[in-house]
């Protein structure tokens, strides 16, 4: 419950307990100043006084406050937000321990070395432990040139936490690393080989000249043999150059061939790896392969894994390879005449002016974040750089595929976005909660003073079921949250559409088929049945809304239910369903479908397509949370006329089933009439009012209490109770640890807890031996039946 709001209160406050050391200190004083006569003396014992009860006051007001108000890190989620990111992540704590990393620190670092003892290159680790430092002091810091095994990775470093008592370490390049550790083993073999086959020699050369990895053929002709090393050599001590600047291998001698050094800069940034082309060429300075450089060139970026694309000086384009029509999302045999014509109407100017200055000698390289026609929403990063010495060829584009990046972090801002609203709505549903049970009770006090002749009687009853309409709503809030309480229970899917069918089809009207499938052999889950009715309720009603409004002759509705093994599972991929065994439920219909820009926010709260005033976007939200309270996934499918498909899955729960005990008897409600001795503790003043009086009504004897400690007091005071009622969550002193005091006591003495929390939200703080729950709101009524069924002893 760390995590929970909570205030300080006492039993005096903190006005009435400095007003008692202020008199305490004064008749102190006074006694002293009668007894030896000194004003000075007896001043200084009053200040002393105060100063001592201010301090006392002070620690209670603040420094239990602190203590209470500090979340509990949510690490499961740390972790799943840091696993959706490319960039390798790591947290420490203010001692300097590992506390969180993802799968990409693993990889990158081979383990879960603690920074700064990473196995960087050079001075890295000294950097990289002052950057550190310089985090702790200032906030943030980072890093732009640490490298690992010869390659640039950059590290950003921020304090965090709710005492920013943390470190988040966020090290980019990993996924660059790993493409250049790819692409540098397949230069050294099949690649390589390609590349050798039409006359390149190949080779990927560190910012420090030195090299990264190397085709055979350019291993033979630099040290005359193909199965020799020369990975982490100066790749400019194999070459020479003589008076006319023609450059040969040094071990050729000037005798030798002279070469075309071509150099391709295919990743971003000026501290990344270069890929250099050697071409042959013959005495008057021409390729020795093709009519041109360009015939060498084509072939080596049509093996290039990158986008990479080339343009004359037209700014046509001449070559673009796979990976560049992948990224771009085109055909490579129906590609654009232009590199504009890939992109937006906004963009194609920019792109335009672009390649006419580059392809006119512009040096080195620019970076640009366009936005393609067929993704507006998604802008991506176009490279553009010179291109000479390449024949036709002027100019040199990369174009990165982010897509995949994009959807990663737009999951993880969802995630976060929902986390948040989940908590807000928790909590405003709580405090809903105790205000509509005070309403609720109170309407049900009068109701019992007023017959259904009276005046006053239906507008009391009005007020009633409005509140229950507010209180269906804060339900709605809390399965959201994944807040609500719920029952679960061994059951089948089939038996709960079963039990909902004969609602459906009144509420799918005449105009709309209901079609019911079963699969066999369908696994058991284990859920709450009534909310699972809701589930499917909720998205029957919302697919009959979609075919009516779209269709006047309406639909089909499909329900089906079916089982899902392990095999499929691994074919769907462990990113989006855990391994195992599930009993799924898809509810189809048959109307226009959800627009592609709208499906990513059906689940969001209060987000709705419908007329103001027809819906309050609580529907799809209600039902994401119930799935996964449930421990379900679900997944929305949907194509343009087509119609949407809801998929949840359940997963199959391997227990043996217990058998159903049969359901006891609803109690008349002269039943409800009990005697004994009632200790109710609420630190809200109009639920303790209302609960007192519907208890005094039912014949009990009720003691009150508006904390722990209060509480603690009145059972120092009283005689035993028969039935201690207290709210979970508390100032001061919750309900759990008051309980956890009063049973040292008196160890076998029940105890009703009522919260507008969730029971499995409080489970853990009031896991203890005959514990009854009541959920808020409650009715007078419920508060009755819950008080006698806690007194009755188990038969």
């Amino acid at each position: 419950m760390a995590s929970l709001p909570i205030s300080v209160q006492s039993g005096f406050g903190p006005r009435g307990a400095m007003a008692i050391a202020v008199g305490a200190g004064i008749a102190a004083a006074l006694v002293i100043l009668w007894l030896v006569g000194s004003v000075e003396l007896a001043a200084g014992f009053l200040a002393s006084s105060l100063v001592f009860g201010g301090t006392v006051i002070a620690w209670r007001l603040f420094g239990k406050r602190g203590e209470a108000d500090v979340p509990a890190v949510d690490w499961g989620l740390a972790r799943e937000i840091a696993q959706a990111s490319d960039d390798a992540v790591a947290i420490t704590d203010r001692s300097g321990r590992l506390v969180c990393a993802n799968d990409r620190y693993d990889d990158l670092f081979a383990g879960f070395p603690t920074p700064p003892n990473l196995p960087l290159d050079g001075n890295g680790v000294a950097e990289l432990g002052a950057a550190g430092r310089a985090a702790w002091r200032d906030g943030t810091a980072a890093l732009d040139r640490l490298a690992i095994r010869g390659l640039p990775i950059t590290v950003a470093i921020a304090r965090t936490g709710a005492e920013q008592d943390m470190l988040v370490w966020r090290f980019g390049g990993g996924v660059v690393l790993d493409r250049l550790v790819a692409f540098a083993q397949s230069l050294g073999g099949e690649t390589g080989d390609r590349l050798a086959s039409a006359g390149i020699m190949a080779a990927l050369i560190q910012p420090d000249g030195r090299i990264l990895a190397a085709n055979r053929v350019l291993r033979a002709r630099a040290v005359g043999r193909e199965g020799a090393s020369i990975d982490g050599r100066d790749f400019a001590q194999f070459l020479i150059a003589d008076a006319e600047g023609l450059v040969r291998f040094e071990r050729e001698g000037l005798d030798g061939n002279p070469l075309r050094l071509v150099q391709i800069p295919f990743l971003d940034g000026e501290e990344t790896p270069l890929l250099v082309a050697l071409l042959d060429e013959d005495g008057r300075g021409q390729p020795r392969l093709g009519a041109s450089a360009a015939a060498d060139i084509r072939s080596l970026v049509g093996l290039i894994p990158f986008g990479m694309a080339l343009v004359d000086r037209e700014g046509r384009f001449i070559q673009l390879n796979e990976a560049f029509a992948r990224a771009a999302g085109i055909d490579p045999a129906s590609a654009p005449l232009y590199p504009g014509d890939l992109v937006v109407r906004e963009d194609k100017t920019a792109v335009a002016d672009a390649v006419r200055r580059f392809a006119g000698g512009a040096t080195h390289s620019t970076d640009m974040a366009v936005r393609l026609k067929d993704h507006p929403d998604e802008p991506v990063a176009l490279t553009i750089a010179s291109a000479r010495g390449l024949g036709d060829a002027a100019v040199l584009l990369s174009l990165k595929d982010n897509s995949e990046e994009s959807r990663l972090k737009r999951e993880v801002a969802q995630a976060t976005k929902m986390q948040a609203v989940g908590q807000l709505a928790g909590g405003v549903a709580h405090d809903f909660n105790n205000i509509l049970t005070a309403i609720i009770g109170h309407c049900d006090l009068m109701l019992m003073r007023h017959s259904p002749g009276d005046s006053d009687y239906d507008d009391i009853q009005q007020i009633r079921t409005n509140s229950n309409r507010a209180a269906g709503l804060t339900r709605q809030l809390l399965a959201f949250s994944r807040q609500q309480t719920l029952r679960p229970q061994l059951l089948q899917l089939p038996d709960v559409v079963s039990e909902v069918s004969n609602l459906l089809k009144r509420l799918m009207g005449e105009t709309v088929k209901l079609v019911v499938k079963h699969g066999r052999n369908l696994g058991p889950v284990r859920a709450d049945p009534g909310q699972l009715e809701q589930v499917v309720v909720n998205l029957a009603v919302n697919a009959r809304d979609a075919m009516v409004s779209s269709n006047a002759s309406g639909g089909t509705l499909t329900i089906q239910t079916r089982s899902v093994s392990i095999a499929e599972v691994r074919r769907l991929g462990e990113d989006i369903l855990p391994l195992g065994e599930y009993t799924a439920l898809e509810v189809s219909d048959t109307g226009t479908g959800i627009p592609p820009e709208v499906l990513p926010k059906i689940f969001e709260p209060f987000f709705t397509t419908k007329e103001v005033g027809k819906g309050t976007g609580l529907g799809l939200s209600t039902v994401y949370g119930i799935v996964k309270q449930s421990g379900g996934y679900i997944f929305a499918d949907s194509k343009a006329g087509q119609g949407a498909t809801f998929t949840i899955y359940l997963p199959v729960h391997t227990a043996a089933a217990t058998p159903k005990q049969k359901a006891a008897a609803k109690p008349r409600q002269s039943d409800l009439w009990g005697s004994g001795t009632v200790l109710l503790v609420e630190d809200e003043d109009m639920v303790r009012a209302v609960a007192e009086r519907a208890l005094a009504r039912q014949g009990y004897t009720v003691l009150t209490a508006e904390n722990g400690e209060a509480a603690l007091e009145v059972i120092e005071k009283n005689p035993r109770p028969d039935l201690l009622i207290s709210d979970v969550v508390m100032p001061t002193m919750d309900g759990p640890t008051m309980v956890r005091q009063v049973r040292k006591r008196y160890p076998d003495l029940p105890i009703l807890f009522m919260s507008g929390y969730a029971e499995e939200q409080m489970r853990k703080s009031i896991d203890l031996d005959n514990v009854s729950f009541l959920p808020k709101p409650f009715s007078v009524q419920q508060l009755a039946e819950a008080a006698r069924d806690a007194l009755t002893p188990l038969g």
